[in-house]
């Protein structure tokens, strides 16, 4: 809760606000924020209160609130447009206003017939008081027209209902409200702050590819000169972030060979999880991947096709890294000696150390830390995906993704966190500006409608940004296992149209594969994780139409470009899920209607609210489906809808007739 200076006025219940100011809530350029706060005082004298706003180059303007409902106390003040990215701040400033406190006096005694001598000596006692502020500040203007008043309130000359009536002028109240004394000022002892990001931050489609598995000649190790020759293909379907798993020198020490085994062999690349080696750790780069002017290249030629590198960040370390070398205190000694290495009982990962963030050297841990971020932004990364954060502490994260924004505010940070709902939560107020979610695992009609219900209409809407990946080289869900190419048809729509933000683990998502490494295992067989895969991404039945078709939705609709308008919808079938996402203006509104069920046709009837939609109830409109081109015509607030095998959902726009 915030503490107040001492002042007459309370502040309270302010929204939107995060723990109580304790951490920024987040917004993109371009929107308008409105700040809300109960307001009020002892007895019945009024109030004055501003919202101070402080721009993230440190200019600030101030807004009046005004009361949002007469007698309720609560008030709202508008920011206005957020033009700038990087930190904004925001204060409230609160008073009596005593000038309005004695003209509401007056009013009373005057129109009761009792005697206002007093009361306008008072009020002349204030309006010298602004005079002579006004004078010390050298605005002798509005000194002499504040004068000018006190000479007409104190004319027993003029009749006094017109003496009475000089109080109303709206100038004066205007030179009042700048020069009279405030007395003891309310303000907040902890300012609110509203962190505002780039529009990639809210919207876009990601792709994962592993560069290594992008030769064109089987069994290749790959390049970037390869990745650049497959980035036509790539824009093509729509995406506009390409992220790349750790690019770094793989350790060989503990090296681990196909399907995680512990034993690998002659020319086993290894996971690139496990960074470090003889040619350097975190700011280097995988020699069979090529040169860091490759790595340039490739940033300038996807900048082109208007797509951005994202970089997996990893803060672990092989055996073979060079800070174990020149910085042992910075990891853990176990009893015997040894280095410790991570784990996850019963899982073991030799071929990596995790890092003492707590050791005795930890202020140049932190800074070595930080300085990777900052060597690769050096090099135009601006979008970061960092692996498994929940492992670190939460303070270095605060200090580090502070530290960067600082300088840098255009820069996108991804929390990969699959974990415990109050560590992700924690990890999005630190800073994150995405985080992975849980809708990997979500995949019946009830739970994804208290999921996402969650996800934009608590409070967690003012921390967390969702991106949903359909899949990812860590998690071949069930439903894609045993569902066929539907699932990945349905899973795919789902998280491109409920989240603002999706990505996609790419060729294998487009090729529906769907080999698990063993019964009731999400790992893939023979995963890219630990060998260099090649990919016929050109196989029939792959998803590249779809997937190039329903990113193109996206671009054009921009009530997908949103999260904070999502509304579920109902139809009596609960294998089928019906949501909307609309416009404020509902100039653009649409309409998922998808089947959650891979293997059957299902049938239902969608209750759809008219007036929400902003569609009369005595005109046909339009059902645009965006999927096939298909257009329906339809009256009232009931709709069939029918879903096969051969039509897994219908994007709808709703078009009036």
């Amino acid at each position: 809760m915030f503490k107040r200076n001492q002042g007459r006025v309370v502040v309270e219940n302010l929204a939107p606000i995060v723990d109580g100011g304790r951490f920024p809530i987040v917004r993109q350029i371009g929107d308008s924020l409105t700040i809300e706060a109960d307001l009020f005082a002892d007895g019945h004298d009024q109030i004055i209160a501003e919202l101070v706003v402080t721009d993230p180059f440190g200019k600030s303007h101030t807004r009046k609130f005004q009361s949002l409902a007469p007698g309720t106390d609560r008030f709202a003040a508008e920011i206005g447009i957020l033009d700038s990215i990087g930190m904004w701040q925001w204060d409230i400033h609160a008073w009596i206003d005593t000038f309005q406190t004695w003209i509401d006096e007056l009013d009373k005694k005057f129109e009761a017939g009792l005697g206002i001598s007093l009361e306008l000596a008072e009020g002349r006692i204030l309006i010298q008081s602004a005079i002579t502020q006004a004078s010390s500040q050298g605005d002798t203007d509005s000194a002499q027209a504040l004068s000018q008043f006190e000479m007409k309130l104190l004319d027993e000359s003029i009749p006094l209902e017109k003496r009475v009536q000089t109080t109303k002028d709206a100038a004066l109240k205007t030179y009042m409200h700048f020069h009279a004394p405030r007395g003891s000022v309310s303000c907040l002892d902890c300012q609110g702050r509203v962190r505002v990001d780039r529009k990639k931050a809210v919207f876009g489609a990601w792709y994962e590819i592993f560069p290594r598995s992008c030769a064109f000649a089987y069994g290749s190790h790959g390049t970037f000169q390869d990745l650049i020759r497959r980035l036509d293909e790539i824009a093509e379907m729509g995406f506009d972030v390409l992220y790349l798993p750790p690019i770094h020198p793989i350790g060989k020490t503990f090296r681990k060979g196909p399907n995680n085994s512990v034993v690998a062999s002659q020319g086993d690349p290894g996971s690139p999880w496990a960074i470090g080696a003889e040619d350097g750790g975190h700011t280097s780069i995988h020699r069979d991947l090529g040169r860091l002017g490759d790595f340039q290249e490739l940033r300038k030629v996807a900048a082109g096709h208007d797509m951005e590198i994202a970089m997996d960040i990893a803060f672990q370390c092989s055996p073979d890294h060079p800070w174990l070398r020149e910085h042992p205190e910075w990891f853990s000694i176990r009893p015997d000696g040894s280095i410790r290495y991570a784990e996850n009982p019963p899982k073991k990962y030799q071929d990596i150390h995790p890092l003492n963030f707590e050791c005795e050297d930890w202020r140049a841990l932190w800074n070595a830390l930080r300085d990777v971020f900052l060597y690769w932004i050096g090099q135009g990364v601006k979008i970061f995906r960092v692996d498994n954060p929940h492992t670190k502490p939460f303070p270095f994260w605060e200090w580090v993704l502070e530290e960067i924004s600082r300088e840098h505010p255009d820069v996108i940070f991804l929390a990969e966190a699959f974990t415990r709902p109050k560590l992700m939560n924690r990890l999005a107020k630190t800073g994150f500006t995405q985080s992975y979610t849980y809708f990997t695992w979500r995949n019946d009609k009830q739970g994804l409608t208290e999921y996402f219900t969650e996800l934009t209409q608590s409070s967690c809407k003012e921390y967390l940004r969702p991106n949903l990946f359909a899949n990812t080289p860590d998690i071949l869900h069930e439903f894609l296992q045993h569902g066929g190419p539907n699932a990945f048809r349905i899973r795919l729509i789902l998280a491109a149209t409920l989240g603002a933000t999706y990505g996609i683990y790419g060729p294998p998502f487009e090729i529906c594969e769907n080999r698990p490494a063993k019964p009731g295992s999400e790992e893939y067989l023979n995963s890219e994780k630990y060998e260099i895969r090649t990919w016929d991404r050109d196989r029939p039945g792959n998803l590249k139409p779809l997937i190039r078709r329903i990113n193109h939705i996206r671009k054009l609709n921009p009530a997908l470009h949103s999260n904070t308008m999502l509304k579920f919808h109902d139809i009596d079938n609960s294998s089928i899920i019906t949501y909307s996402k609309v416009t404020p203006d509902r100039l653009n509104r649409i309409l998922m209607v998808i089947n959650l069920d891979p293997y059957q046709t299902q049938i239902g009837v969608i209750e759809i609210p008219m007036s929400y939609f902003d569609l009369s109830p005595e005109r046909e409109y339009f059902a645009h489906d965006l999927l096939t081109g298909d257009v329906y015509r339809w009256s009232g607030g009931r709709a069939y809808i029918e879903l096969s095998h051969d039509r897994t959902a219908h994007v709808f726009r709703l078009e009036d007739s």
